[in-house]
């Protein structure tokens, strides 16, 4: 008794989610892209033009972009390692 349950809203697969990761010299984005839950996503890469068409034909919704250092993905896996070795120790 007395103890509450979170409600999680109920998963919406027409939702689409975009977080800019990185805009490249070369004329490339990094994004994130999900479906139904920004949490859970992938990593692209595209030319800007071909970005641009991704977004619009997916309806997407914008994301504020990644603080400095989230949108690595080899980072984070990088840092992921480094605290299983300190906490090793």
């Amino acid at each position: 008794m007395g103890q509450q349950q979170s409600v999680r809203p109920a998963f919406d697969a027409t939702r689409r989610y975009v977080r800019v990761c990185v805009r490249r010299p070369d004329g490339f984005v990094e994004f994130e892209f999900a479906i139904g839950d920004p949490a859970l996503c992938v990593e692209l890469m595209l030319p800007e033009a071909a970005f641009h068409e991704f977004c619009l034909s997916n309806e997407v919704i914008l994301l504020e972009p990644a603080a400095a250092g989230e949108g690595d993905w080899v980072s984070r896996l990088n840092d992921a390692s480094r605290r299983d070795i300190e906490d090793a120790v």
